[in-house]
C-alpha cells in the first residue's frame, strides 16, 4: 500500500502523512495505518507499519514532524522506546526492512515510563528499560520473520502490542486532561495563544505549564507552533497554493514568520517542501 501523498486546504489528509515531510519521488517503501482496538484510544492514538527496500549503496531519508507523543518502535535490527522530538525527527532506511510502529496517546509516555515525560525529550533507549519490553520485542520480530510483507502478520503484531500496554489501563485524570487538551490545540486552528488552553480547560498557565512538561516534555506554545507546521506541511502540497495563502490561513503576521518556522524546523523554506510536489 503506497501512501497517499496528495493534500490540499479544502481536504485533510492523514495526520500521520501530513507530519512526514515526504519526498515524493521516493518509492522505496509502503506504510500501512490502522487504529488500536476501542478500550485502547486513551493510551495509543495509531499503529503504523513501514516495509521498505532501498536500492544497495543508496539511502532513502525519512524526516517527520513528529506529535508531541511517545513512540514505541521495534524492528528486525532494534526495538525502542521514543521520548518526543522537539524539533525534526530524522531516519536514514538502507537494505531490506520493517518496522512495527506504535503512535501513543499523550497520556501514555509517564504512564510506561513511570516518571516524567521530561526526561526523555529528544532521546531514546532500548524498549527493555521499560517493562516488559524485552518480552514484546522477542514475540514481534518471531512473529514478523517470516514474512513482513503480510498484513495478517502486520496486525498480529500490533495486537502483540496491545496486548503489553492493555494492562496499564485506564488512563488517570491528568492523562485524560492531557490528551483533551492536545486535541483540542491539534483540530482547532483558531488556537493561537496559550491563553485560549487555558481558558478552555480553566486552568493557570503556570498549572497548564507544569502539566504540559510533565506529561509532554514540551510547551503549550510548541504545541500550536507544531500545529501550525503540521498545517503548513499539508496545504503546502496543494495546486495553487501561495505561501501568502498559506500564511494568512494559519494566522502568521505575514510570510516572514511562516518561512522563519519552518525553516527552523525543517532545514527547508516553504518554497522549497513544495517544489517537490510541484515536480512530482
Amino acid at each position: 500500500m503506497k501512501p497517499d501523498r496528495s493534500g490540499s486546504a479544502g481536504t485533510r489528509i492523514d495526520d500521520v502523512e501530513r507530519a512526514h515531510l515526504v519526498d515524493p519521488a521516493d518509492t522505496s517503501f509502503s506504510i500501512g495505518r490502522w487504529a488500536p482496538s476501542p478500550d485502547l484510544t486513551d493510551l495509543v492514538r495509531r499503529f503504523w507499519v513501514p516495509t521498505w527496500s532501498v536500492p544497495p549503496g543508496t539511502t532513502a531519508p525519512q524526516r517527520v514532524l513528529q506529535y508531541p507523543v511517545c513512540l514505541v518502535v521495534v524492528t528486525a535490527d532494534y526495538s525502542r522506546f521514543y521520548g518526543p522530538t522537539s524539533g525534526l525527527s530524522e531516519t536514514e532506511l538502507t537494505g531490506d526492512g520493517w518496522a512495527i510502529g506504535t503512535m501513543l496517546a499523550p497520556a501514555a509516555g509517564s504512564v510506561i515510563t513511570g516518571g516524567a515525560v521530561a526526561e526523555w525529550t529528544d532521546r531514546h533507549d532500548d524498549l527493555s528499560v521499560v517493562g516488559g519490553g524485552r518480552t514484546l520485542t522477542a514475540d514481534v520480530r518471531a512473529l514478523m520473520g517470516p514474512d513482513p510483507h503480510d498484513p495478517s502478520r502486520q496486525h498480529e503484531a500490533t495486537d502483540l502490542v496491545e496486548a503489553w500496554i492493555r494492562p496499564m489501563l485506564p488512563a488517570d485524570d491528568d492523562g485524560l486532561l492531557i490528551n483533551a487538551i492536545v486535541e483540542f490545540v491539534e483540530n482547532d486552528s483558531t488556537v493561537t495563544s496559550v491563553t485560549q488552553i487555558c481558558d478552555r480547560f480553566h486552568v493557570t498557565e503556570r498549572t497548564l505549564q507544569r502539566l504540559t512538561q510533565r506529561r509532554l516534555g514540551l510547551t503549550p506554545k510548541w504545541l500550536i507552533q507544531r500545529r501550525r507546521l503540521h498545517e503548513a506541511a499539508e496545504r503546502l502540497r496543494g495546486p495553487e497554493t501561495t505561501l501568502a495563502m498559506v500564511a494568512a490561513e494559519l494566522g502568521y503576521a505575514d510570510e516572514a514568520h511562516l518561512v522563519r518556522d519552518f525553516r527552523t524546523v525543517t532545514g527547508m523554506t516553504p518554497g522549497q517542501f513544495a517544489a517537490r510536489f510541484d515536480q512530482a
